[in-house]
């Protein structure tokens, strides 16, 4: 029997190097974080992978998994923990090396192999480590998933049954890429700066890309983990600050900035202005909608009100349906919507067959941008993006709220509105329209203009994003009675910005 981890030890102790320590809020929604070693030792994964593999097996699925890890330097270790625990468990083990998230989706296609599970932080700090999931191509892990997987690690139950294996495959990177590339160059010249923030996507982005055409800046694509520019996440502002500055000095037709697993993909203008990944979904959308009318796609709560107001939208038949933040959910809906296009705010995009597999991939996005411009030879990214109706739009803003309190926090903010709206009351100097409560709260009021409030599913955070049709007073009038009730709450502190 595998002894039941603990939740109570500290590193630099005996009882650290031979318990397993896991501790319960690493396991989110449907990603798994945790801080290494402060959260988590390797016996601790270890019996995650244990755990993963008679999870597999319960459900009745081949325990036959892709494995494969970011540029951290500690992930290599946490892999090999991992692994061990899995084929302790008895699953067949593809080990797939340094990689991207969507490098290690791919592979579950090609390999003809169930199971997922990527070793990455993805845009988090250092310090934090976690594994993306999932166990039925292309899907990653839902709740019921992760609390299974939770349960059966914080139980103990387990016992190792051996008959593992462990196969290591030294290609996927040209596997993947060569995929990628099976496609006709671009035809319009295009000069592209791309920004990794030294992170995994810099060993491979920049190199589809050439091949494809386009004349590649590199900007922060050498690896190296200690993310010593800013860490690699298309949100911040610190990579799209240097992202704009070097489309302006080298007077590029556009950004494309990749997160640190390569599974998001930020956008840039030719005039240095970064465009909300929302936004960039409403102008793909308007490029894909053209060639398959009424098309569906799904967008998630904190994305812009566009995709259901949009003119050129409605004009070609597309329909949109809001759903809960979140890849995984974005994905799954996606997946059973049979939409065409799943898009996120925060940059995941899930492009489905036809047009894709259905996994979100920072490449795949990236070139679909670039099919758009190059369909629309006489027009700059700028140009249109300013043929979208104007709104006014925040960053996603983050609160810090520890794991174990934000979600009470947020009920009682939906329970706030709820109030608000039921006793006709007002907020900014307008009435409620309507409350959408799948994912947080999305308050709507009577000229469009709308609030969120939602739990972060990895990070001890709150997020918060607001945007209006008519005018920036508005937008920051809807902010201003978000914040004001959050800052009743004790439990939330300082934003990472704010409007």
């Amino acid at each position: 029997m595998f002894p039941k981890p603990r939740q109570d030890l500290r590193p630099n102790t005996a009882e650290f190097e031979r318990l397993p320590f896991v501790k319960a809020t690493g396991f989110r929604e449907y990603d798994a974080r945790w801080r290494y070693p402060e959260e988590i030792n390797l016996l601790g994964l270890e019996a995650v992978g244990l755990a993963l593999a008679d999870l597999m097996r319960a459900r009745g699925v081949p325990t036959r998994v892709v494995v494969g890890h970011d540029y951290r330097s500690y992930s290599a270790s946490i892999k090999a923990a991992l692994i061990n625990g899995l084929l302790a468990g008895g699953a067949e083990v593809h080990d797939i090396g340094l990689a991207l998230s969507p490098m290690a989706y791919f592979a579950q296609f090609d390999l003809g192999v169930e199971g997922v599970a990527m070793v990455t932080a993805s845009h988090n700090d250092n310090g934090w480590t976690g594994i993306k999931m999932g166990i039925e191509r292309p899907l990653t892990f839902a709740p019921d998933d992760m609390s299974a997987l939770k349960s059966r690690v914080l139980e103990g139950a387990l016992s190792p049954r051996g008959g593992g294996s462990y196969i290591f495959v030294p290609d996927m990177p040209e596997r993947y890429m060569s995929d990628l590339l099976k496609r006709p160059k671009l035809i319009r010249p295009l000069k592209a700066v791309v920004s990794c923030g030294n992170g995994t996507a810099g060993a491979f982005a920049p190199r589809v890309l050439a091949e494809l055409g386009v004349t590649v800046v590199p900007l922060n694509c050498e690896l190296d983990y200690t993310f010593p520019a800013h860490n690699p996440n298309p949100e911040d502002l610190a990579m799209l600050d240097a992202t704009r500055e070097a489309v302006l000095a080298e007077s590029a037709d556009l950004g494309l900035a990749f997160d640190g697993d390569g599974d998001r993909c930020g956008v840039v203008d030719n005039e240095g202005e970064a465009i909300f990944a929302d936004k960039v979904g409403v102008m793909l959308a308007r490029d894909i909608a053209a060639r398959n009318k009424g098309a569906l796609f799904v967008a998630d709560v904190k994305s812009t009100g566009l995709f259901l107001t949009d003119p050129v939208l409605r004009e070609l038949g597309a329909k949109t349906l809001y759903w809960k933040t979140g890849h995984s959910y974005i994905k799954r809906y996606s997946h059973e919507t049979g939409a065409l296009v799943g898009f996120e705010k925060s940059g995941h995009f899930f492009f489905n067959p036809p047009l894709g597999r259905g996994y979100d991939d920072g490449l795949v996005a990236a070139l679909a941008v670039l099919d758009m411009l190059d369909r629309n030879p006489g027009k700059s990214l700028s140009d249109l993006k300013n043929e979208l109706p104007r709104t006014w739009q925040s960053p996603t803003m983050s609160p810090h709220c520890d794991d174990e309190l934000k979600y009470q926090v947020v009920d009682r903010m939906v329970d706030h509105f709820q109030k608000v709206a039921a006793n006709g009351g007002s907020l900014a100097g307008q009435k409620v329209r309507e409350l959408i409560t799948v994912n947080g709260v999305r308050i709507v009021l009577e000229d469009g203009t709308w609030g969120l409030v939602r739990a972060s599913s990895n990070k001890p955070e709150l997020v918060v994003v607001v945007e209006s049709p008519t005018s920036e007073a508005n937008m920051r009038a809807i902010f201003a009675e978000i914040d004001a009730e959050l800052g009743k709450q004790p439990e939330v502190g300082a934003y990472n910005q704010k409007i």
